[in-house]
């Protein structure tokens, strides 16, 4: 990945911005808002005009790394969510396909929540009675539903690939899926691509702003993104080795911390 996981540094205003923002003045636009600065292979640089979130400023070569004492790539500047200088086989070093990791990050790690949660939710309302018992999320596929496979199957790669066709037009050019409504006293959010925002995705305002809590608030979702798809890995293997859920395993676990770990899957057989 062209991105990186570790701690966070909450991004830096300039002195300008940050009194404006304490004013109640709308601050300038921050250098580069308009032609985002990026770099080439042989270290030129290439404005990326299209997609690259102005949110935050670029951070400075000070700033954490994920190892310490390693100097960020310079394509890696630090202004985008839980960018913290990791790409050692320089694959977001060409401005359009640094762009590209970005979404295509921020989408799986969307995903892997979303699945983390359909994966633990289950399992824990059949323990609870709920919903019928022996619910396993690796053999839902088995299960029967309101529809058949086939048709379950066409109807979500239809509603699917609508969605991903208007994300992906979005993301070639920002903007040009508005789906937001016109109300008389309601402003309709600046495009940026990959957090559409507005009435239907951020009813309450929390993604526009000042950009330091926007940063916090993003890299905590990507963060959070990266976690969920770690688990989801983890979620599966334990899975095929123990044919067990997680909480299942999480369980045995507690029972028998010394014998019931990871290690266990390379001594016991």
């Amino acid at each position: 990945m062209a991105l990186s996981t570790g701690s966070f540094a909450v991004c830096s205003l300039q002195p300008s911005r940050a009194s404006s923002i304490r004013a109640g003045r709308a601050p300038p636009p921050p250098p580069g808002a308009a032609a985002v600065v990026s770099f080439t292979r042989t270290g030129r640089r290439a404005n990326a005009t299209k997609g690259v979130s102005a949110a935050c400023e670029p951070l400075g070569p000070d700033r954490p790394v994920w190892f310490p004492g390693t100097s960020p790539p310079p394509w890696l500047d630090g202004s985008l969510p839980g960018d913290f200088g990791f790409d050692p086989l320089g694959l977001g070093s060409e401005p359009e396909m640094l762009r590209w990791f970005a979404q295509a990050e921020l989408m799986h790690g969307r995903w892997a929540m979303l699945a983390a949660v359909g994966i633990l939710v289950p399992d824990l309302l059949a323990r609870w009675g709920f919903i019928d018992g022996g619910f396993s999320w690796f053999d839902a596929g088995s299960r029967e539903y309101f529809a058949d496979p086939w048709t379950l199957f066409v109807s979500q790669m239809a509603l699917m690939g609508w969605a991903e066709g208007r994300r992906w037009a979005d993301m070639l050019n920002p903007g040009c899926v508005d789906i937001e409504p016109d109300l008389p006293n309601r402003k309709k959010p600046v495009p940026d691509v990959g957090y559409p925002g507005g009435l239907w995705f951020d009813w309450a305002n929390w993604g526009r702003g000042s950009p330091e809590p926007v940063m916090v608030l993003r890299t905590k979702e990507i963060k959070n993104g990266r976690l969920a798809m770690l688990a989801f890995v983890g979620f599966w293997f334990q899975a095929v080795y123990t044919g067990q859920g997680p909480i299942d395993n999480l369980l045995a676990h507690l029972a028998d911390p010394g014998h019931r770990n990871i290690f266990s899957a390379f001594t016991s057989h």
